[in-house]
């Protein structure tokens, strides 16, 4: 099991580096592996909506973006963590997001999301929510916490500082890590009837669950009006 985490920051081991360590640890104790790379520090422009990646599968700027897309592709879940800019995410970590959610074409249904804002003091609810925007347009559940995803410091380092912070982010981690080895286990043990066409799924591990959520959603498209019964 794989964690892939994205650090908006340009600051290396900064604050927002230092709740995502704090997540790191609980990971480490769950035996989840973990990979983050660090973009807010790369020059990343935005999509030029060419559609280059509808044809090709992948981004027309062959950068970071399509260096992270196998990682994601491989990850159980993704945590995004970014510094707070006038109650916004990092642009370059927006730029990044942008492309590599809309270029990469395979399916993101129940990889667990959570994003980590960090500021000085406000804006954090704010780029919260416009992070997670990428995980719920994408069928990924979305890991909470005790509290918003939030830790707070200004100069490099101040975030040690901010006990409750780092707390939310070891209760995130583990809550994110509950969610991921659910989601495993219904996968590997799930069994999925549909009385009227007579089919029956049983699948196991990952992949097998992928394949139940593929058929159940192409299964819904076509019968949108329709009540159906299950057994």
């Amino acid at each position: 099991m794989k964690v892939l985490m994205i650090n908006g920051s340009p600051r290396v081991d900064g604050n927002t580096g230092i709740a995502l360590k704090e997540m790191e640890q609980v990971f480490s104790q769950e035996g989840i592996e973990v990979e983050t790379v660090q973009v807010g520090n790369q020059a990343v422009r935005g999509c030029m909506a060419c559609g280059y990646c509808g044809k090709n599968g992948k981004c027309v700027f062959d950068d970071v973006v399509n260096e992270l897309a196998p990682k994601f592709e491989e990850a159980d879940g993704l945590v995004v963590a970014s510094p707070v800019y006038y109650a916004s995410a990092n642009a370059t970590l927006i730029a990044v997001l942008d492309r590599l959610f809309y270029s990469t074409h395979f399916d993101k249904t129940m990889k667990v999301g959570a994003s980590v804002a960090c500021a000085r003091r406000g804006g954090c609810s704010a780029t919260f929510d416009e992070l997670n925007k990428y995980f719920t347009i994408s069928n990924m559940p979305v890991a909470p916490s005790q509290y918003w995803n939030s830790i707070h410091g200004r100069e490099k380092g101040e975030a040690v500082w901010d006990e409750e912070g780092k707390q939310t982010m070891r209760v995130l981690a583990r809550n994110m890590s509950f969610l991921m080895k659910s989601i495993a286990l219904a996968g590997s043990n799930l069994a999925f009837r549909k009385r009227k066409n007579g089919f029956l799924l049983i699948l196991s591990g990952k992949a097998g669950f992928l394949i139940i959520s593929n058929s159940y959603s192409q299964f819904l498209k076509q019968k949108q009006n329709r009540s159906m019964k299950y057994e």
